[in-house]
């Protein structure tokens, strides 16, 4: 199997160096007022990195051009970063 570097790949990446780090470092860096929730904070962002690294693995079956696979990928963070922030 080839590997190929994807936008989704990348965020899994950083979630799980997210994660590594809050839970060396406590929740402090996030800026929240909940700094006891260090544990649990690192526990959602490695659940974030899994999940991410799923939605990678069935969209690499669906597409498998990677110029494609780059536009679909960039599409859903960018869809989800709108939401988030309509949320927010």
């Amino acid at each position: 199997m080839k590997t190929r570097i994807t936008p989704l790949n990348i965020c899994s990446a950083l979630f799980l160096i997210l994660a590594v780090y809050i839970f060396i470092n406590g929740a402090s860096i996030t800026g929240s007022q909940y700094t006891h929730l260090g544990t649990a904070i690192g526990l959602i962002f490695l659940l974030f990195a899994f999940v991410v690294a799923f939605l990678d693995i069935m969209l690499r079956n669906f597409f498998p051009v990677t110029k494609t696979l780059w536009i679909i990928q960039l599409s859903f963070i960018t869809l989800t970063a709108i939401i988030f922030l309509l949320v927010k």
